[in-house]
Parts: structure tokens; C-alpha cells; sequence
């Protein structure tokens, strides 16, 4: 189980406006969300300001900072269930708008919940699996419980993910908040508390913290902070001193946000595997196709070209992958039994889009895209939800993994070959390992950073990632970077070796290893220095190598698209950063392409 990343706040103040201070925690937290923002504070009553956008954009149009009452909880969103719309922005509430809650996370059993609590009489306004919570705690109040007692038994009833904050009209010195599976800290400053999704969002205030463990609850009132456990007993906590810089806190202690992101890779995976159930659904609505084709731009062909091999190999289609801006070019032979995948990180890639108004009419459609409510995911027959959360680097790193996770889960789905399942789930510890390689991948940077081409190499599955990793060099290090199918490289590239050049060999174990440790010698004997990226147990590639990053020997090359692109992310980072470059912001490019 993984968090939905969405951000939350909670205040109880001393005599002092609760919205201004909610406003400014919850701008801390944009990076977790930013399709819709809201604001609920509590003095004889629950006000509320909401709607969707930028928060920036919301506070303009709403003065978001203009409501009474010295305690309140905030939200920014970023949407997994229902559109990004002012109804389904956060707080929610109950049928009387007596109690309000936010939420981060996914209430995977929200619809059974739903269904029982309307036949109970309860109304619903919103298409959020979050607004089951409210009418919850709204149903066992009305039973005689107080707020914590109803906010314990309604997180009793459901199952999933949740970091929870509620207030309730009836009582107004009180914020109840709960968390299993989704990040929530307790602040604690002079008379005034906090309870947030992390900590850049109240280190203005306070920089003494509570880190809430699963199934634990805390209760902010006039008395204090009191933490209890899931049958209400109380429990002693560490407070902990954060010594980060306001700077480094927004990035959540990561010097950069590409850094950061390229270590919530694993989690991410996670969170994309989560979807499992909903692409197995889809499968099954799927007509018999005959073809397959992909179409995406920069990273995501890359994660197509790896779609190609796997439906080749697995679900035995043939399987094109085209560019988006040159699909037109090669459109007429698809038919009603060809199934054409859109990949777009955003859903509003030009070229992307205007290659599915192409096809619409032609072939059935299936869009995976990370932004819920974008342009692709209304125009596409069929939908697969990355649920990688806000990516605010401009050089794709954890939306490509959960890319590629989406077309594993469909690849194995529409072959029917279930038993690949426990590799595919094994591969975010795989992850995790190869971001313990950090130091060393950090040292062949400091080696490398002054070199003027690099080429990266590879066979099968493995090449769309070496085309991965010249990709994220050329993006953020402006060092000229190419990615070959290894066996080309006597068709032309090897020209270009020179004495000292830096060649990334990616040689997993499996059917192309010989192959391409072939390559290696060829490289090597002409002067190259080779970075190696094999499993541990591969004595012949360490022998040829100059430098060689290790994985599991386990990890075989139709799963090793994944893990093994970490360490390539990581030499790209660290060599921009050597180079005094600003990696989250690459000259002359953009987070989404809407112009062809």
C-alpha cells in the first residue's frame, strides 16, 4: 500500500487566525498536488473556501486567508478520484456540514462504504472516495461518540491508505488526525499545533516534530497534543528537532526535486501496481486485436519502445512503435482490430493529441497518462492511471517507471501469463537497491562530468533504456549523448570511439548478454572506457569493464528496464549538479509540450 500524494494541514492557534497560517503551510505543500486547494476553519461554525487550480490562481479569486476561527485544516489535491473540480476539492464534509475532513491516500473499499451510507439516508456531493470519511464520523456521532470516538471507528470501517484531518462544529478546540500507510507529522510549537503530510509545510512555525507511526491517532486541543493508539490508549512520543533549511525543506531534505523524485521511484511503482485490479477489469472488456501501437514523444517512447518487446514476447501481437509527431505519416493501416496506446505524462502533448483525434475513429484507443481529468483521458476509449503523483522536475524520472509498470501489468494481463506477476511485484526492492549505489554512481560522475559525448549501449530490452539514459544526459548536462543498439555500433558509431570516451554498457543477465559483452570488447579495444551495469555475479563483465554499478543477479532483462534506469538517472543528476547546472530546470524545455 502506498500514499496518494495529496497534502494536508491542521492548526489549533493562540488567539490567532487559523486561514492565513493554513494558507501559507499548504503553499509549502504544492509540490504534493496542485489541481485544486481548500480551506476549513471552525469557530461557532464551519466555514469553508475550495475550488479547483493552482493555489496561487484559488486564493486570488477566493481570498482564501479570509476566514474567522483560530484552528482549521487545509488541503492541496491531486486528483485520484473524481475530476479536479471545486465539489470533489478537499475539505469534504457531512449532510450538514457540522464536521469537515481532509484526506491523503486511497479508501480502496470507498464504494461498498458509499452504497451502505446512502441506503442509510446520507447524501453525497462529491466523487471522491474521501467523502465517505465525513459521513462516517457523521453517522457514529450521531450515535453518542465524540469526534475522536467516531473518527476512530469510521478509519475502522475502511481499508486503504489514509493521513486523515478532521474538525467538527460541535467541537470547536479540537483537530483529530489519524494515519496508516500516508505520512503525517504533529508539530508542536509555543500554544500552538500542528498536524501536516510533511514538514516543509510548518517549519516557519515550528521545527519540533511528532512522526505518527500506522494505526496511531493524535488529538490537538486547548490541553495539548495527546497521540493514541487505535483502541484509544495513549502513548508517549520523541519530539525531534528538524534541522533543515526552509530551502531544502520544500524539496523534502533533497537538494533538488529531480533528486527527490528519482527516490520515490520504488513508491511510486508501488502505487502504480495498486491500479492492478483496474487493468485487469479493462483486459477482459478488450476485443481480439491483431496489433498493437504505441505512440509518445521523448521519455515515453522510450517506455513504449520496452511495451514493444513485451507484447512481442508475451501477448505474441505485433507491436509498432511511432513518435507522435510523425504518426500521421504512417496512420492508414490501422483498423478496428488494432489497439493504438497513447503515453503522455501530462494528457496534453500536442503531437500526442493530435495523433489520438487521428485515430479515434479508426482503432480503439487506450491513453496511459499521469493527470487525471486531462485532455487524453476524456478523448481515449480506454484509460490507465499512472498514479505517480506531481512530477516538478522537467526531466521525467518517476512518471517513466510507473509508465513502464503500467505496461507490464497490461502485458501480462492480456497474456494471461499470471506467474510473471511475483517478479514484476519484486521489482520496487530492486529499486531500492540500486538507489544504495548512490556513492558510487556519484564518484563516477566526479570521473566523467568533463567528458563531451558519452554513448550508452544495449540489446533488446535493454536498449530502449540506454536510449533512456542519453536522454536524461543530453536534458540536464548538455553533454552530447547517443543510445545505440549495440549491434550497430559496426554499422557507423564506432567511428566515433575515441581513447577515453565513456561507453554505458546495460548487460542484465538473459538472452542479449553475450551479445553485448561482445560489444563491450569492441568498445574497449578501441580506447573506451565502459561503465558497466550487470548483475553481481558476472566476473567476465567486471574483468571488461572500468567501472561497474551491480545488481541483483536475479533481476533478468524483461524486468530489468526499471531498476537498472536508476543508476543512468543518477549519473545524469550528479554530473549536471558537478557542472553547476540546475537540473530541475533544463534550458529551453518544458514539463508539458502543447505546441507541435
Amino acid at each position: 500500500m502506498v500514499k496518494c500524494m495529496c497534502g494536508i494541514i491542521g492548526c489549533l492557534l493562540d488567539n490567532k487566525r487559523a486561514a492565513p497560517v493554513l494558507l501559507n503551510c499548504v503553499k509549502k505543500l504544492e509540490y504534493r498536488g496542485y489541481d485544486s486547494v481548500g480551506i476549513a476553519t471552525s469557530s461557532s461554525d464551519i466555514k469553508i473556501k475550495k475550488d479547483s487550480g493552482k493555489i496561487d490562481d484559488v486564493h486570488k479569486n477566493l481570498d482564501l486567508d479570509d476566514l474567522p476561527g483560530d484552528m482549521g485544516i487545509a488541503h492541496v489535491r491531486w486528483a485520484t478520484h473524481g475530476l479536479p473540480t471545486k465539489e470533489n476539492a478537499h475539505p469534504q464534509t457531512d449532510c450538514k456540514d457540522n464536521i469537515a475532513v481532509v484526506h491523503n491516500g486511497i479508501i480502496e473499499n470507498y464504494k461498498e462504504l458509499k452504497d451502505q451510507l446512502i441506503g442509510e439516508g446520507h447524501q453525497f456531493k462529491s466523487e471522491t472516495d474521501t467523502e465517505v470519511i465525513p459521513h462516517l464520523i457523521e453517522k457514529y456521532v450521531e450515535m453518542g461518540n465524540n469526534l475522536e470516538s467516531a473518527t476512530r471507528l469510521a478509519i475502522g470501517d475502511i481499508k486503504g491508505s489514509y493521513a486523515i484531518a478532521a474538525i467538527c462544529r460541535d467541537e470547536p478546540n479540537k483537530v483529530v488526525g489519524a494515519r496508516k500507510e500516508s505520512p503525517l507529522i504533529v508539530g508542536k510549537g509555543e500554544n500552538e499545533y500542528f498536524i501536516a503530510s510533511d514538514a516543509p509545510a510548518i517549519l516557519e512555525h515550528t521545527n519540533k516534530v511528532i512522526y505518527l507511526e500506522d494505526h496511531e491517532m493524535v488529538v490537538l486541543s486547548e490541553e495539548g497534543i495527546e497521540i493514541k493508539d487505535i483502541k484509544g490508549n495513549v502513548i508517549k512520543k520523541e519530539i525531534f528537532t528538524i534541522d533543515w533549511t526552509p530551502d531544502m525543506a520544500e524539496k523534502g531534505g533533497y537538494a533538488h526535486f529531480m533528486l527527490k523524485e528519482i527516490h520515490e521511484q520504488p513508491e511510486a511503482v508501488k502505487k502504480t501496481l495498486l491500479g492492478e485490479s483496474e487493468i485487469k477489469k479493462m483486459v477482459k472488456k478488450f476485443p481480439d486485436f491483431n496489433r498493437v501501437c504505441f505512440v509518445a514523444c521523448g521519455t515515453s517512447f522510450h517506455a513504449s519502445l520496452i511495451g514493444k518487446y513485451l507484447f512481442e514476447n508475451l501477448v505474441g501481437i505485433p507491436t509498432d512503435v511511432s513518435l507522435a509527431s510523425e504518426f500521421e505519416y504512417s496512420a492508414d493501416t490501422l483498423d478496428e482490430k488494432t489497439l493504438v496506446i497513447f503515453i503522455t505524462q501530462s494528457g496534453e502533448t500536442a503531437d500526442t493529441l493530435k495523433a489520438l483525434r487521428l485515430v479515434n475513429h479508426m482503432a480503439k484507443t487506450l491513453a496511459i497518462v499521469n493527470v487525471l481529468g486531462s485532455t487524453v483521458t476524456r478523448e481515449a476509449e480506454y484509460v490507465i492511471y499512472t498514479r505517480a503523483g506531481p512530477e516538478i522536475g522537467v526531466a521525467a524520472t518517476k512518471t517513466y517507471v510507473s509508465q513502464l509498470a503500467c505496461i507490464y501489468l497490461l502485458a501480462i494481463y492480456m497474456s494471461g501469463k499470471m506467474e510473471l506477476m511475483e517478479k514484476l511485484q519484486n521489482i520496487p526492492e530492486y529499486m531500492e537497491t540500486a538507489l544504495q549505489k548512490e556513492e558510487l554512481i556519484k564518484e563516477i560522475a566526479q570521473k566523467y562530468k568533463d567528458s563531451r559525448d558519452f554513448f550508452f549501449i544495449g540489446r533488446g530490452f535493454s536498449f530502449p533504456t540506454a536510449m533512456e539514459g542519453a536522454l536524461k544526459l543530453k536534458e540536464i548536462t548538455y553533454i552530447h549523448g547517443e543510445g545505440y543498439a549495440a549491434g550497430e555500433l559496426k554499422h557507423g558509431p564506432l567511428a566515433l570511439i575515441d581513447e577515453g570516451v565513456p561507453v554505458v554498457a546495460v548487460t542484465p543477465p538473459g538472452k542479449s548478454h553475450d551479445k553485448t559483452l561482445s560489444n563491450v570488447e569492441e568498445v574497449k579495444a578501441r580506447g573506451a572506457h565502459v561503465i558497466g551495469l550487470g548483475s553481481s555475479e558476472d566476473g567476465v563483465l567486471k574483468y571488461e569493464v572500468h567501472d561497474m554499478i551491480e545488481f541483483e543477479d536475479e533481476i533478468d532483462e524483461m524486468f530489468s528496464s526499471m531498476p537498472y534506469v536508476i543508476p543512468l538517472q543518477l549519473l545524469s543528476y550528479y554530473i549536471s549538479v558537478m557542472k553547476s547546472i540546475d537540473p530541475d530546470k533544463p534550458k529551453n524545455l518544458a514539463k508539458c509540450v502543447t505546441v507541435e
